[in-house]
C-alpha cells in the first residue's frame, strides 16, 4: 500500500535526523515506527479456530474411549477393593 503524507517542515526533519540516527532512510524509518506503535496481529483467532478443529474432530470419541479403558484398566488393577476413579464421580473435576 502506498502512503503519501504532507508532514510539516519541523516534523518532516525531526523524522529525517531520527532515521539518520538509526541508518534508515525515512521512509524505512517510518515503516519500523509503524509496526512499533501498531497493535499486534491478533492470533487468537486463528488459535481459536485450530482447537476447535480438534474438539470437533472424530478423534474426540476415539480418545474418550482410550480414556475409559485406561481408567478401567487402573481401577481394575489397584491391590484396594476401593476403586480410584468410581462411576460416580465421573466427569467431576475440582
Amino acid at each position: 500500500m502506498t502512503l503519501r503524507l504532507d508532514l510539516p517542515p519541523d516534523l518532516a526533519e525531526r523524522l529525517r535526523q531520527a532515521a539518520e540516527k538509526q541508518g534508515l532512510s525515512a521512509d524505512g524509518y517510518t515503516l519500523h515506527l509503524l509496526k512499533e506503535h501498531l497493535p499486534p496481529t491478533d492470533h487468537r483467532a486463528e488459535l481459536v479456530a485450530l482447537l476447535q478443529s480438534w474438539i470437533d474432530s472424530s478423534e474426540g470419541e476415539e480418545q474418550a474411549d482410550t480414556d475409559n479403558d485406561l481408567l478401567q484398566a487402573l481401577d481394575e488393577d489397584r491391590l484396594s477393593d476401593r476403586k480410584l476413579y468410581p462411576e460416580n464421580l465421573k466427569g467431576v473435576t475440582w
